[in-house]
């Protein structure tokens, strides 16, 4: 057999998207990266819909695209077939939802060397699937400081900074044979866990905020609830399987909910939890409102006044819920 020349594999699970995978292979397809040195395994956990038959159509055109079966249909398993699939000295890990710009590759390859990174990622832009005013707000909310907190993936970064998690994340191979794959018994924060024992085997992440990767966002609010429910449930669940699954950020609005509670139920027999509930009710819309003026102004809407506050508690309210019926399926299930 002809010597492996594949320096870069990249790995993409999906199932049902057929709306975005031309839009994922068609970033990858205008790299100014060789053709020859790159292959894309395409990750299909039994589609119900036209996801295979695109790919196929790839497949015919561009030789380095082949097309592996998900049985399992999960994310977490996904990936660990492409990783063990793989024949790249580099693996880029990818979403369906997702696209790179045109030097990403070459981007990453060049930080993975000047800063000794293990891990390089590059700076989220949120585009929503629907162009309508509330998908723009959603999308809005996803890369605010008040949306997602320090989530740098996607509020940014000055400069290159070492952090916990990368989204579209390049790998050395050397990171999985020592880490091992990702756990398929998460469904969903599987990246968060995965990138914590990456860091507690003393590898490096790092973002670079001039590579830049695009991300589409659910449009319409109920869905955006649902994600946001089941992200916060998967945030919680984990502990199952490890005492530290998640970063301490993704318990704030578990903790900011639960005290909403609990002060509410206890303000009927006591004043002072009356206070202490008003205070954070009040802080919460303060702070809110304060952040969707500052959009409103830049996008120069004034609309935005009055739909952030409603994204951002759907964004939170549906996190911290979801964190809590997982708290509660962790103890009583």
């Amino acid at each position: 057999m002809p010597p492996n020349n594949i320096e870069v594999s990249i790995i993409i699970p999906c199932r049902n998207e057929e709306g975005f995978i031309s839009k994922c292979l068609d970033s990858i397809i205008c790299q100014d990266y060789p053709k020859d040195k790159i292959e894309v395994l395409v990750i299909d956990g039994r589609s119900e819909d036209r996801t295979r038959e695109i790919v196929q159509r790839y497949i015919e055109k561009y030789p380095f695209v082949r097309l592996l079966d998900n049985p399992k249909k999960g994310r977490p398993a996904a990936l660990n077939i492409g990783i063990r699939e793989a024949r790249g000295d580099f693996i880029l890990r990818m979403d369906a939802h997702a696209a790179i710009e045109a030097k990403y590759i070459t981007k990453c390859m060049e930080y993975l060397t000047s800063y000794n990174a293990d891990i390089v990622g590059g700076r989220t832009i949120t585009l929503p699937q629907r162009p309508t005013l509330l998908g723009k707000a959603i999308a809005l909310a996803l890369s605010h400081p008040f949306g997602v907190g320090t989530s740098y993936f996607r509020v940014g970064s000055k400069e290159p900074k070492w952090v916990d998690t990368v989204f579209c994340g390049y790998y050395k191979r050397k990171v999985f044979e020592k880490v091992g794959r990702f756990d398929e018994r998460i469904e969903l924060s599987e990246d968060i866990n995965y990138h914590l024992r990456v860091k507690e085997a003393g590898f490096k992440i790092l973002l670079v905020p001039e590579i830049v990767n695009y991300y589409w966002a659910r449009s319409d609010l109920r869905s955006f609830y649902k994600h946001n429910f089941r992200n916060g449930m998967w945030a919680i669940l984990p502990f199952k399987f490890s005492f530290k699954p998640v970063s301490f950020r993704h318990l704030i609005p578990l903790i900011f909910v639960l005290g909403l509670i609990t002060t509410g139920i206890l303000s009927i027999f006591s004043f002072t939890f009356l206070a202490i509930f008003l205070l954070m009710v009040s802080s919460y819309l303060s702070i809110s409102l304060y952040s969707s003026i500052k959009i409103a102004l830049r996008k120069k809407d004034l609309r935005y006044i009055f739909l952030m506050p409603l994204i951002f508690a759907t964004l939170h309210i549906g996190y911290g819920v979801g964190s809590m019926v997982g708290f509660l399926k962790l103890i009583f299930f």
